[in-house]
């Protein structure tokens, strides 16, 4: 993607002014995503994105510049709009690259741009048709297939020259259940670091489609939640999204770094109940957020965050390292080369813990079982949230009653962290996007069912 000696010339060029870091990042990539809705395909795209950066430091300070020209002479040009917001630093020497390619082709069987868009659209009509056979109540069914092949080249000043090609597939179903007066949604959205063999190992349009569709029809006939304050059980895979919003944003280096989250300061104190263990990991293989290496070319790594409660580690991506004086976690990402790189979550997770999930809710009295999470939003300053449950369920002397709409769970990070009493074994991971600084980029969240003994849930 990227000849050496013209990558050297580049680097050169971008330091020439005093920078004593510098970095190119390009990128070629191509994206298909088909549409169906009630049983037609709306939309059949296929997109190629190409482009590369580059990145100047000077200290703490950062400069970068993009560019759809990859030839040499754009890259030149980056390099010295770069170099010219520059000024007066200690510069630095171009080392010799050691060249090396992260790709694992063996972990792709089969290149999702090798198989045509029927055969795509042939898993949305699987999907939709499983769907609607759940209840006459079901009015309407979207699909969404997406895929994409990355190909990255990362080179800088220190002699990092990696190239690697990343490979990601998802299916996405939303279903409409409505009684002619009101309407519910239920959703499910796997995907993974895979091309089409997914579909052989991992994804069951059928199983996709009626997931979804349940989930809407229980919620249509489902009462309001009362609102109050109540032990909440909240179930593995996407629960995992309170821990990634609440918590995971405020360990990036991107608030860390500039003392804007709540977590600053506080490495090696108790942050969490003694039963939590929390894990940012880039290594699970074909995991939704696998990196072989980041998109500065460190490889990924496992790296504990929180550890039987105590707080031992943040993500951290190179500025992050520079202003924080700590190592770099292989933690940087971005959407593209139009954004600039910064410390981000990859696979974000609750590690398993000891506790049987019946005995949890058999436990816990009168409370909610949150069995799916939706969205909601964060202040990563302060650790305050508001989510939107899904999926819940009314639990009365330790017995799931009935069904619940309407119900969100409201706090903050820290104080939720303290009270979760119980985590249980069945780990599960689940996919999303999540958006910060650097754009949107793939991420897994996850956890074992978990107890928290006291939360506020919002309802009616």
């Amino acid at each position: 993607m990227l000849d050496q000696n013209i990558a050297r010339e580049v680097l050169q060029e971008a330091v020439r002014t005093g920078g004593d870091f510098a970095e190119i990042f390009v990128e070629d990539r191509i994206d298909n995503t088909l549409m169906m809705r009630s049983g037609r395909i709306e939309t059949a795209n296929t997109g190629r994105l190409h482009g590369a950066g580059v990145r100047v430091f000077s200290g703490t300070n950062a400069v970068y510049v993009h560019t759809n020209d990859t030839s040499r002479e754009g890259l030149m040009a980056c390099a010295r709009q770069a170099a010219a917001a520059v000024k007066g630093g200690s510069g630095c020497i171009v080392q010799p690259f050691k060249a090396w390619n992260a790709a694992r082709p063996e972990e792709i069987r089969l290149l999702p741009t090798d198989v045509k868009a029927a055969v795509k659209a042939e898993k949305l009509r699987a999907a939709e048709a499983a769907a609607r056979r759940i209840s006459p109540e079901i009015v309407q069914v979207i699909g969404n297939y997406l895929d994409h092949v990355q190909n990255v080249c990362i080179c800088n000043t220190e002699g990092v020259f990696v190239t690697d090609q990343r490979v990601r597939t998802r299916l996405s179903v939303s279903a409409v259940a409505s009684n002619g007066a009101e309407n519910q949604t239920g959703t499910d959205n796997p995907g993974a670091s895979m091309g089409f063999e997914i579909f052989d190992e991992r994804i069951n349009p059928e199983l996709v489609g009626e997931t979804a569709a349940r989930q809407a029809h229980t919620m249509l006939h489902a009462p309001q939640c009362p609102a109050g304050v109540m032990p909440v059980v909240i179930d593995n895979g996407f629960g995992g999204v309170i821990f990634h919003e609440a918590c995971g944003h405020s360990l990036e280096a991107t608030s860390v770094a500039v003392g804007v989250s709540e977590f600053s300061g506080k490495l090696g104190q108790k942050i969490a109940s003694d039963c939590v263990t929390a894990i940012d990991d880039g290594t699970i293989v074909n995991s939704w957020g696998m990196l072989h290496v980041d998109d500065e070319g460190s490889p990924a790594q496992r790296t504990v965050l929180v550890e039987n409660g105590v707080l031992k580690n943040y993500m951290i991506d190179r500025l992050g390292s520079r202003r924080m004086h700590m190592p770099i976690t292989g933690s940087s990402r971005r959407q593209s080369y139009a954004f600039a790189p910064t410390s981000r979550m990859r696979s974000t997770f609750i590690a398993p813990g000891q506790d049987d999930p019946d005995e949890m809710i058999a436990t816990m009295g009168d409370g909610l079982y949150a069995r799916k999470m939706g969205g909601g939003s964060v202040n990563p300053a302060t650790g305050e949230f508001n989510f939107a449950v899904n999926e819940g369920y009314l639990v009365r002397d330790g017995k799931i009653v009935h069904p619940v709409r309407g119900a969100s769970l409201i706090g903050r990070g820290s104080e939720v962290l303290l009270r979760i009493d119980r985590v249980g074994s069945n780990l599960l991971l689940a996919q999303g996007m999540c958006g910060s600084m650097s754009g949107s980029v793939p991420t897994d969240v996850g956890q074992p069912m978990i107890r928290v003994g006291s939360m506020t849930v919002g309802g009616r």
